[in-house]
């Protein structure tokens, strides 16, 4: 392996029964069928930066690598579920209809491209159905997934810590609630009059509870305390989620090639022939990996959401799902510079949380998973281009 080849930084995704490995220009999928072969595709990415240069520019560059990355996820869950399930559809008269189940998608911190991990649920299909549907739905089911996987994740990262967040700060007593008019005071007095006078009418006891969830939906101005306890609320939910599915044979299986993706790619930093027996004792947590990078996601968020904040609930939960590219993009950009030192204080300290996590979203593979995931990396190489082929520069 030349010194120019070991410069290239790598990363990938496991999928079902298989990885998705990515070099800066190329990516492919390798995955396990059920009868025991390996099949693989593989294709050079494209080059948003060139199409759109204002792509190149700070913070809109890691927007759109978060959105290449999501994209491109997407298309390795589904070639993965198309591939690991043909042997069994083959072996089925009738059609069987899709059955969809949350699956984590983890991923390593491509630095020359890709920041890593879309934490969140995305639908995939298992059990098997034809290739003819295969074909012409594969769009669709694409779309259809993007759809649920935004929205769902939207709906419990957002949304839910946002609200429990803001009806504790006011159960607390420690929310400064926006300026409101004295007409409006005295209409909320009016309210609770009304409602403690229907508390004893068995027809409108509807009354009080809505009276009670209007004063815990009083819009609270997010201060940094507010957003800090919003963060941690968000991590709670992704932290259970994870340990949930770590629960689940077939997600574990996931996370053993999890495991076997970031042993690969060990082995090919460390300058070593990409072989079985090179892969198999390094180590599983990879400090590159998208979990690592959690921390710095929560931090940016917090200190953005305390800057641009808004009286009102709504506008507040808007604001949040605007400012996802932007926080990609800063975050981004953090991650790059303390990249290059990958030994220094700051990077450690930042990856430290999301390398202890990865001793629940990693597994230890075996040497077939292995074996899936160094033919990944291979066929992506391919793509890349020689020394004497200027086709493809570094992704910036």
């Amino acid at each position: 392996m030349s010194a120019n080849e070991r410069d290239l930084i790598v990363g990938g995704q496991a999928v079902i029964e298989g990885v998705m490995m990515r070099t800066p220009n190329a990516y492919a999928i390798a995955v396990r069928k059920a009868d025991g072969s390996i099949v693989n595709t593989a294709a050079r990415l494209p080059k948003w930066s060139d199409k759109y240069p204002l792509l190149k520019l700070p913070v809109l560059r890691g927007g759109a690598v978060l959105v290449q990355s999501m994209g491109l996820g997407i298309k390795a869950l589904n070639y993965s579920a198309s591939e690991a399930f043909a042997d069994a559809e083959e072996t089925k008269a009738q059609e069987v209809e899709i059955a969809l189940t949350p699956a984590v998608i983890e991923g390593e911190g491509d630095f020359a491209g890709l920041t890593g991990a879309v934490p969140g649920l995305f639908p995939v299909p298992t059990q098997p159905r034809s290739k003819d549907e295969l074909k012409k739905g594969g769009t669709s089911a694409a779309l259809g997934s993007i759809i649920f996987a935004l929205i769902f994740n939207v709906l419990l990262f957002v949304a839910a810590p946002l609200l429990l967040t803001n009806a504790l700060f006011i159960a607390a007593g420690w929310a400064v609630p926006p300026a409101v008019t004295s007409g409006t005071t005295t209409s909320a007095a009016a309210d609770n009059t009304t409602s403690s006078r229907a508390g004893t009418n068995d027809e409108a006891w509807y009354s009080g509870v809505w009276t009670k969830v209007r004063t815990y939906l009083h819009p609270v101005r997010p201060s940094v305390g507010f957003n800090i306890i919003d963060g941690l609320i968000r991590m709670t939910f992704f932290l259970i989620m994870i340990f949930s599915f770590s629960l689940l044979k077939d997600i574990r299986r996931v996370f053993q090639y999890h495991g076997a993706e970031h042993k690969t790619v060990f082995t090919w930093e460390a300058g070593l022939p990409l072989t079985v027996a090179n892969a198999r004792p390094q180590p599983r947590q990879h400090p590159r990996c998208g979990t690592s990078f959690l921390m710095v996601v929560m931090l940016v968020a917090i200190l953005l959401f305390s800057v641009i904040k808004f009286d009102s609930l709504f506008l507040n939960f808007l604001i949040r799902i605007a400012l996802i590219p932007v926080v990609a993009g800063l975050s981004y950009e953090i991650i790059r510079l303390s990249a290059r030192k990958e030994g220094g204080w700051f990077f450690k300290m930042i990856t430290k949380p999301g390398v202890w996590l990865q001793n629940v979203t990693t597994q230890e593979p075996d040497d077939q998973q292995l074996e899936v995931a160094i033919e990944a990396l291979k066929e992506s190489l391919k793509l890349e281009p020689q020394p004497a082929d200027p086709v493809l520069a570094p992704l910036s």
